[in-house]
């Protein structure tokens, strides 16, 4: 209390208005994968988390996309595809996946450059993971090149990214199924996804996912882009046996019973094949052979598709934050459209689906599916926690630890306060005043504020004499969070006629 010896005029300030909760970020998501280079400045970062806002940014900091090489192949009826040679990446294509979806503030991880000898689930160590878990703002962990490691290590990375979200309790994994695409050259029969891809003993759901697995989310299956065009592809991305293969079909696509090659195409072929090409020799060839050949045409083609299939992933957290952005976290971030997706990579059927969607041991897979007049959208919104009636919902866990993190930073206020009625009705009131703004934006539900949450303090109420001998001041939050209509049903019935 002030000292007045003095006399004069003294000023004193009343807070007028209680301390507020403040809502945290909730579409932030953490990527990790491999890089071109990991440098900002000076300062090599691989290993370190990054924050960036935008492709730009990223492209400055990590470098482009890996020079890509593949193989070519025929099956029995004649129809080329490709395959990739040496490691395949997916980091550089889920970013721009992610920032054309409505994805904006996000983390990357470098876990190595392209070029390094080995690359496994240990390039994501100990120390990438504590140095994540420092950093408070990211609320989802994407891998999208856990895909392209050996099955043995996509288990092993999908199973700590679930552990870590499962401690820190603020976060959530997006996870890509392993087998989420067709092989190439192969079929839907060949492939038979459900069996293999998802429940067989090396599948998705044979990963342990630990006790909590509300903390995880995964998508199937991949996605057919338009990331690349035509003009992005070439020959030189095929190995030198591929070349070959290539040059000789289009030769006797223009080779006459007899005959000779024309002097234009003979010199097209020959450059087809020299790895010391420039690149206006690279363009020339390729726009020729292009405008002249169905068989070149046809090749690239069916490059430039295999090229644009990337797991979902980095497409789906985009979507999270364009959904947050738009509406808010509590909208379950399905039945919308995905930016650049062409078509699924395996086409799912309702049959197909019910197996996904409610299987008996609750490792839900959420759809990605095509409807005609509708195009390519999320159909589902499940956790992998699928039998739980607390956190079968994405949009339910995400808004819960929304609430559950803005609450807690903003209860830190009061920590060493007095523990007694005039604190209580200060935390009690901050609360409820966060609360009733959720609640008008539609994340709570109930035709009242009463229906939609209630916030409990006090001696008798959640505390007894010895928690505040003890220390403890309890709080307790009810909250009735919006859930998804995720089946809706008509009833359809015959009236008699009555004139």
């Amino acid at each position: 209390m002030a000292q007045y010896k003095t006399p004069g005029v003294y000023i004193k300030e009343n807070n007028s208005f209680p301390s507020s909760v403040v809502e945290v970020p909730t579409a932030v998501p953490a990527f990790l994968g491999y890089t071109a280079r990991a440098q900002r400045g000076s300062e090599d970062v691989t290993g370190v988390p990054v924050r960036i806002s935008n492709h730009a940014e990223y492209l400055a900091v990590f470098g482009e996309a890996p020079a890509r090489r593949f193989a070519m192949s025929r099956t029995g009826t004649g129809d080329v595809f490709f395959t990739p040679v040496g490691q395949r990446f997916y980091l550089d294509l889920a970013m721009r996946m992610f920032f054309d979806n409505g994805g904006n503030a996000c983390w990357i991880v470098s876990l190595g450059e392209f070029e390094a000898e080995s690359y496994g689930a240990a390039d994501a160590s100990d120390a990438i993971w504590e140095a994540l878990a420092k950093e408070t703002e990211p609320t989802a962990y994407v891998m999208p090149d856990a895909v392209a490691l050996t099955r043995e290590d996509h288990r092993k990375i999908t199973e700590r990214m679930m552990q870590e979200c499962q401690k820190l309790q603020d976060r959530m994994a997006i996870i890509d199924v392993y087998d989420g695409r067709l092989p190439a050259g192969g079929s839907t029969e060949e492939f038979d996804w459900p069996a293999k891809a998802i429940n067989g003993e090396s599948g998705f759901r044979a990963i342990d996912l630990g006790d909590n697995p509300s903390y995880g989310t995964a998508y199937f299956p991949w996605l057919a882009t338009n990331l690349s065009s035509s003009s992005d592809v070439s020959f030189v991305m095929l190995d030198a046996a591929s070349r070959e293969t290539l040059s000789g079909l289009i030769k006797a696509e223009f080779t006459p019973e007899g005959g000779s090659l024309e002097a234009e195409i003979a010199t097209y072929l020959a450059e087809l094949t020299r790895a010391d090409l420039t690149e206006a020799e690279t363009t020339r060839v390729h726009r020729g052979f292009l405008s002249i050949s169905p068989t070149y045409k046809t090749a690239i083609e069916a490059l430039t598709d295999e090229i644009n299939i990337v797991p979902p992933s980095g497409a789906m957290a985009g979507v999270w934050s364009r959904t947050d952005a738009n509406i808010g976290v509590w909208k379950a971030p399905a039945n919308t459209g995905i930016v650049g997706a062409m078509a699924p990579a395996i086409t799912i059927s309702d049959n197909e689906q019910e197996n996904l969607n409610i299987p008996l041991d609750g490792k839900a897979i959420n759809a990605i599916r095509s409807f005609l007049g509708r195009g390519i959208l999320v159909w589902g919104a499940r956790t992998l926690n699928g039998n739980s009636q607390d956190w079968r919902y994405v949009n339910v866990r995400r808004t819960m630890i929304m609430l559950e993190q803005s609450i807690e930073n903003a209860a830190a206020a009061y920590v060493f306060e007095p523990n007694e009625a005039g604190t209580w009705l200060a935390v009690k009131t901050m609360i409820e005043n966060f609360l009733t703004n959720q609640w008008k934006a539609g994340a709570l539900a109930g035709t009242t504020a009463e229906e939609a949450y209630q916030v409990s303090v006090g001696l008798g109420s959640t505390m007894t004499g010895n928690d505040i001998l003890d220390g403890y001041m309890r709080i307790t939050v009810r909250v009735a969070v919006t859930r998804p209509a995720e089946f809706i049903e008509i009833t359809f019935q015959q009236k008699m006629q009555t004139s």
